[in-house]
């Protein structure tokens, strides 16, 4: 089976597909990144579904892969090339940006000589469980099953062959071969033909323009913009939801079970999505974004999630797929995620810190129009903040008093009376300002190990965590605060395994779950901002410099890395890693690492947080 970094991911800003080395695509979910699958091969193998393009008689050097591929500059439209006897070809696969319809266009292109082409489509619906009744149709064929229809049009022939449908043909050097699937709901009648070479040259240009408006340049400025286009990728774009990553179920541990489904919004990433959109120079990204958040928040604070649908949905029940096997047999698969109603007391905090970065970010005399919903949350927290709860890693064992999220609590606080005191927006200031105190004293007397010279993860515990790693990113104490070097230091020599920074150590069993897991990379580019914070600038940028390293050949990122198999783990492309990598090279540029709520690079005041501004803040430069 294909490694994770193998995949390459192409999307139309409802869903997205990703291809393989070899020229399949093994996931693909329609018509939303929620939805089942049609492709499920990543998960199983390609009986589960998956659409093989590739030359016939590929290098066996290779394994059927590719001898190189990238994306068309500043684009997300995928170039795979073969150098086989005979000739070369190019497979050219992108998702034209969705109107009224899913359109998946792939393009054969002859490059030199004559090279013999083979075309797999597996199709099956529902997660790879339903075979669909395929017809021939005008130029190609249709597929239909439940509430699901493909057409797939093509002047290649094509044959039903074992509940497949196959193509065998020879392209010349200068003739091109498209394949386009389109999807409809199989009640509705066949959605209308695109042309696939004006639909390449809209997309092409469609991206290219989006990457024109970043802010972004400098040393890191390949990196960070290929970056924000693998963000955009995975923004729902109907309500400017942002997904976790593009998949479910790639594990943590190869054979494991810490298998979960992240095609949902979580509002641990609110802050972190601004401040990155914000600094590049897409507002009204941001702005989508905070839209979609107060959406989702808007109801009783009480029933504050940790994570949503893409339209805010709060019912995410989870479940497994028997019938498939997992990736590298590593069962169960999951859809839905049951972590959605845990209490997190953290993502309070994540929440009004990322509407305190909003209103930082703000021209002066911006009227707050979400402050009646952040003083609500904070009066439901005043009562629930000393409460134990899962924290910031969705922990599935017993409740505890975790530092983070008391961290948060005093964040939430700390933001609610500023907004009152330099904002001047009504409220108790002085009562916020005493809990905001008395959080403080709790955390430095329960969260602190003297002996260890560390905060540790939870009240009364000698165990570290990553996210301890951001207490001075959210103003609790200054970098250079003797605690948060002691802790820095820590994590270094006890939660790293080559280099890289583990979540926390799995071995106590605290969080309710069998084996084990790889490097989490957000917590390396947390790494990253605490040591540029604490002076270690050339240290910082080593760490930095390496994490970009573990980028696949076209620039993405999962979720983990395992230092001991030397691949990426977990879903993928993962938005909680992008995210940090474009934080960290715009801090390492700047020489300083600026609190969480603060804009990058100083600019308070210059982005119109409003779906109608232009983009106003100055550039941005990436390097180091």
């Amino acid at each position: 089976m294909a490694r994770i970094e193998d995949y390459a991911l192409i999307g139309d800003l409802h869903t997205a597909a990703l291809v393989g080395r070899n020229g399949s695509i093994d996931w693909m979910c329609l018509p939303r990144f929620d939805s089942p699958a049609c492709f499920a091969g990543l998960l199983a193998d390609p009986e589960a579904g998956r659409w093989l393009v590739a030359p016939a008689n590929p290098d066996p050097a290779n394994g059927g892969n590719c001898t190189r591929r990238q994306y068309r500059e500043d684009t997300l439209v995928l170039e795979t090339e073969w150098d086989v006897e005979g000739g070369s070809v190019r497979v050219i696969d992108f998702m034209p940006v969705r109107d009224d319809a899913v359109d998946l266009v792939r393009i054969v292109e002859g490059i030199s000589g004559e090279v013999d082409m083979k075309m797999e489509l597996v199709l099956r619906f529902d997660y790879g469980r339903v075979v669909p009744w395929v017809r021939k149709h005008g130029q190609g064929i249709s597929a239909v099953a439940g509430p699901d229809s493909a057409y797939i049009t093509t002047h290649a022939p094509l044959e039903g062959r074992d509940n497949r449908t196959v193509s065998e043909f020879t392209v010349k050097a200068g003739q091109r071969v498209p394949f386009v699937l389109r999807w409809a709901p199989s009640h509705e009648p066949e959605p209308r033909r695109i042309d696939p070479a004006r639909a390449l040259a809209n997309t092409t240009t469609f991206w290219r323009e989006w990457i024109d408006r970043s802010e972004i340049t400098g040393t890191y400025k390949e990196p960070v913009e290929r970056s924000l286009i693998t963000l955009k990728a995975l923004t729902y774009a109907p309500t400017g939801g942002i997904v976790a990553a593009a998949t479910t179920s790639l594990p943590e541990q190869l054979g494991g079970s810490r298998n979960w489904d992240y095609r949902y919004c979580w509002l641990r990433d609110a802050t972190l999505t601004l401040q990155s959109l914000l600094a590049a120079g897409y507002t009204e990204e941001a702005s989508a974004w905070r839209d979609w958040l107060l959406r989702a928040i808007a109801g009783d604070p009480a029933d504050l999630q940790i994570v949503y649908g893409l339209d805010g949905a709060r019912r995410l029940p989870e479940m497994d797929l028997p019938w498939l096997g997992g990736y590298e047999g590593s069962a169960p698969v999951r859809i839905g995620n049951a972590a959605a109603p845990q209490l997190q007391l953290d993502v309070w905090g994540e929440v009004l810190d990322g509407l305190s970065l909003t209103r930082a970010a703000s021209p002066a005399g911006t009227v707050d129009s979400s402050w009646d919903i952040q003083v609500a949350l904070m009066e439901y927290l005043e009562g629930a903040w000393d409460q134990p709860d899962n924290g910031l890693w969705e922990m599935r064992g017993p409740r505890r008093h975790f530092t983070h999220s008391k961290v948060m609590a005093w964040v939430a606080a700390d933001r609610m009376v500023k907004a009152v005191r330099k904002s001047g927006l009504p409220g108790p200031g002085d009562r916020w300002a005493d809990l905001r105190s008395t959080i403080h004293t709790e955390v430095m007397t329960k969260g602190f190990n003297e002996d260890l010279n560390t905060f540790v993860q939870s009240y009364g515990s000698k165990e570290l965590d990553a996210s301890l790693l951001l207490i001075p990113r959210v103003g609790f104490l200054p970098h250079h605060h003797s605690r948060v070097v002691g802790t820095v230091e820590a994590v270094q020599e006890r939660l790293t395994e080559d280099g890289l920074v583990l979540r926390y150590r799995t071995e106590s069993g605290h969080d309710g779950l069998p084996g084990d897991e790889g490097v989490f990379l957000a917590c390396s580019f947390w790494m990253v901002d605490a040591l540029l914070g604490i002076g270690k600038r050339s240290e910082a940028t080593s760490l930095f410099e390496r994490l970009l390293s573990l980028r696949n050949d076209v620039g993405l990122l999962s979720e983990e890395w395992d230092p001991r198999t030397q691949r990426q783990l977990g879903n993928t492309p993962q938005a909680f890693s992008h995210f940090p990598l474009i934080h960290c090279a715009l801090q390492l540029h700047h020489g300083q690492a600026p609190g969480s709520d603060t804009p990058i690079g100083g600019h308070g005041g210059d982005a119109e947080m409003s779906r109608n501004a232009a983009p106003t803040p100055g550039k941005q430069t990436a390097q180091g």
